[in-house]
Parts: structure tokens; sequence; C-alpha cells
């Protein structure tokens, strides 16, 4: 398991104001009816679709797309989209700064997660990611060969599985060394002839005047408080995506230099935007 990230300098909560509670009040149903109600319709969806279709999911991710896509609408969070569309089998890697990372990537593509194992526990976030299709892997070697074998197998049935190289979340102002484990799988004899990857950087700029880590979630911070402040936030900022060339795995020679090189491009639009403020 990747230690979580942390940084002894949190930004303070406050509490909400009149304004924070009367958007809270309004934002929050509505929310909960588009999460939860999409998550009911997708659940009922894959009964059928699993009979019909197996693993695959031609129906199922267009949901997750639209719950995810509301979502944001009502929190009025603005997406903007910036990159080539990555075309046949492949997977994604990705920058992580918070919970909401799952909301904005899923706004955009049809994608299934690759999350640590202990996520599928948590409350909420659980419930969602284990309806969604996400892969949950131990990090336990004895394991790897078992969840290699999965992965080739999702990864041949058209699945894009995005994953997060850093391990763990941050304050939204750096990247983490990208840990090389998962790369792994794509040398497989299956893959690494078939298989692309494609980079995503993840850029969330603060609403004005507030705190530039708004957006983070790290170290101990729990879901709900990160939730309310969300939800509260009259004026909200927006988040950038990049998405940058995809990349053949079989132009490397390895895993560490697949993952060198990933974690380079989103380093590259990182140092952009703290250049930027």
């Amino acid at each position: 398991m990747s230690p979580t990230w942390h940084d002894e300098n949190y930004p303070q909560a406050e509490k909400p104001g009149i304004i924070g509670w009367m958007f809270l009040i309004f934002r929050a149903p509505i929310v909960l009816i588009v999460v939860f109600g999409g998550l009911l319709l997708s659940l009922l969806v894959r009964l059928i679709e699993r009979r019909i279709y197996g693993l695959q999911r031609p129906i199922t991710p267009w949901i997750t797309q639209a719950v995810c896509r509301t979502t944001l609408r009502v929190l009025g969070l603005r997406v903007t989209v910036l990159g080539p569309r990555m075309k046949g089998p492949g997977a994604i890697v990705a920058n992580h700064s918070s919970w909401l990372d799952i909301f904005v990537l899923n706004s955009r593509k049809n994608i299934y997660f690759v999350s640590k194992a202990e996520v599928a526990k948590w409350p909420g976030i659980g419930w969602l990611a284990r309806a969604t299709g996400t892969m949950f892997i131990n990090r336990d070697r004895r394991e790897a060969k078992a969840q290699t074998q999965i992965m080739e197998e999702r990864l041949m049935q058209g699945h894009r599985l995005l994953f997060f190289p850093e391990g763990t979340s941050t304050d939204g102002r750096r990247v983490l060394p990208f840990k090389t484990t998962l790369f792994a799988a794509f040398f497989s004899d299956r893959l690494k002839h078939e298989l692309q990857l494609q980079s995503v950087s993840v850029l969330y700029h603060a609403p004005m005047g507030e705190d530039l880590r708004f957006y983070g979630w790290w170290g101990d911070m729990d879901f709900a408080p990160s939730l309310l402040k969300f939800l509260a936030q009259a004026k909200q900022g927006h988040v950038e995506l990049v998405y940058h060339d995809p990349v053949r795995v079989d132009d490397f020679a390895n895993r560490k230099s697949l993952a060198a090189f990933m974690e380079a491009q989103v380093k590259q639009d990182f140092d952009r935007f703290l250049a930027e403020g």
C-alpha cells in the first residue's frame, strides 16, 4: 500500500456563510439524486448488459459519464479539455489531486479506474467505484500475476483503464514520482505490441480569493468536510484536462522508461501551471 502524501501546512477550514449554506442546501439534494439515481439505473441496466455482452459494457459507461457531467454542472465546476483523443486499445495515466478527479475524468471519457483495494470499503465512493467497473488491486507481489491477467483481459475487451501512478492524492500543486509497478503489466506478450498509453494532466484552478490548494485532498483529510466545502462554494474555479499524444508501449525498453516519459509529460504542464500562479 502506498503511503498517503502529507503536508503539515493544511489550509484552515472555514464554516460556510449564509450564501454558502444556501448553495449547500440547494446543491446537496440534487447531487444525491443524480449520483445515487444514476447508480441505481446503472446497476439495473448492468443486469441486462452483463447477460448480453458479458465483460463488455457498451451502455453503462455512458450513464456514468452523464452522472459525472451533471454533478459538475450542479457544483458549477467548469472543465476545459485540450489535446488529442486516443483511438484504438489503450490505457490512460493521470496525476491525482482529489476525489473530484473521478468525476472530472469520467465526465469526458468512458473509462474504468484502477484503484487500491481499500477504496472498495469506503462509504459512498466505494459503492460508486464498484458499480462503475473499477478494478481493485492489492499492492502485494504475490497477487501481481493474477491482477496482471485481469488487467490484460479487460484491456483486450476494449476497456479503457485509467490509473494514478503517484499512488496517492496531493494538494494539486505538484506531481509526485510515478511508481512503475503497474506499468509492467503493459509489457506482457499479449499487450506490448497492441497497446498505447496516454497521459493526462489534471490542473485545478482555485476559485478567486481562495487557497491555491482549494481542490486538493490529501493526508488525513476527511471526505465529508471536503464535499461540504465544494457544495457551499458559490463561485467555483475550473479544471483543465490536457491530453498528451498517445505513445506505443513497444516504443519503450521497459516499464521504468515508459513511466519516466509519461511523468515528464505531466510535469511539463505543471511547470506552466505553477508559473501562471
